[in-house]
């Protein structure tokens, strides 16, 4: 997984790539739990984002969500906590199983 931790690298994310290998994704780290959102703007492949709570438990799937072809890009605001939203290619979740509830280790070096 790549890390997105500054600020800088939670704005740009996975924009403008036009493939993502079907073991990579991005996870982003913030320091507190509160709710999150995200759009696909200048986002050019479909993806799957999971939000990720401090327990390290899954809250959210939205799955298969497709890029934003016109402004304004709709966001993704789930009315739930997270400390940690992975995004990894559309429908990899469901190939794997990933289900709310399941625990994730996630190990971060400092």
């Amino acid at each position: 997984m790549e890390l997105a931790q500054t600020a800088a690298e939670k704005m740009k994310g996975l924009m403008f790539r036009e493939h993502l290998a079907s073991d990579r994704g991005m996870l982003f780290v913030y320091d507190e739990e509160r709710a999150r959102s995200f759009w696909m703007k200048n986002i050019l492949m479909p993806l799957d984002i999971i939000w990720i709570n401090q327990d390290r438990e899954v809250v959210l799937i939205s799955e298969d969500i497709q890029p934003c072809e016109k402004d304004p890009c709709p966001t993704i605001s789930p009315d739930l906590k997270a400390r940690y939203v992975l995004e990894i290619n559309a429908r990899k979740a469901r190939r794997i199983g990933l289900r709310l509830g399941d625990k994730l280790g996630i190990f971060i070096k400092q």
